[in-house]
């Protein structure tokens, strides 16, 4: 099944290691080096021009991805947990 995070962007549920809310964990220092490290290495992929609201981390063929989107990380799993439609 595939998450639809917002645009044209779906995800497949399987490569998901989580789903977070930008405002509230971006305080921490680990999250940030997180989220540095990926825009450096170029595997950061914004879904929106919005003001981002959540972030999702995956995985795929040992490949990391951190995908930002203007969508709430409630509707994410609220999607997640009916199947990851719109």
């Amino acid at each position: 099944m595939y998450l639809h995070i917002g645009n044209n962007y779906s995800i497949m549920i399987k490569d998901i290691i989580g789903v977070f809310d930008i405002e509230n964990t971006t305080v921490e220092k680990c999250t940030k080096i997180l989220l540095d490290r990926a825009e450096k290495e170029h595997h950061c992929v914004y879904t929106t021009y919005e003001m981002p609201k959540s972030f999702i981390i995956a995985m795929k063929n040992g490949t990391e991805r951190v995908y930002i989107s203007q969508l709430s990380a409630s509707t994410l799993r609220k999607r997640i947990n009916s199947g990851g439609g719109y």
